[in-house]
């Protein structure tokens, strides 16, 4: 299972970024999908996850601005980030695995089991 993801980049506070992931060699029924972010000295958070059928979980620190979506191929998602802060500043990564849909708006680092390389995300003010 390889999974690759684009996007991300510099832009100041209050613009838009988005990433996008793509996971192949795997059966996509059942999967989830989603965004964790990790900043120097912490461990990885979750920012958004997607579950096979479309439902989203977002951290409480990313509502109301950032957005997932499935892309256009099967497992694929994207996160489109509005709004941006300076404390959004982080490596993105995606992330992919067979997770329940419950678990997948529940999300733990632990459960997914195939990464992205990380795409880095710097909001200057």
């Amino acid at each position: 299972v390889r999974v690759v993801q684009s996007g991300g980049g510099s832009v100041q506070a209050g613009g838009s970024l988005s990433i996008s992931c793509a996971a192949s060699g795997y059966d996509y029924t059942g999967y989830c999908m989603g965004l964790f972010r990790k900043t120097p000295g912490g461990g990885r958070e979750a920012v958004a996850t997607l579950t096979s059928g479309g439902e989203a979980y977002y951290a409480d620190s990313v509502k109301g601005r950032f957005t997932a979506s499935k892309g256009s191929a099967d497992n694929t998602m994207n996160l489109t980030m509005n709004r941006l802060k300076p404390e959004d500043t982080a490596m993105y990564y995606c992330a992919a695995g067979w997770i329940s849909s419950a678990d997948c708006l529940r999300p733990r680092e632990q459960t997914f089991g195939w990464w992205g390389q990380g795409t880095q995300v710097t909001v200057s003010s």
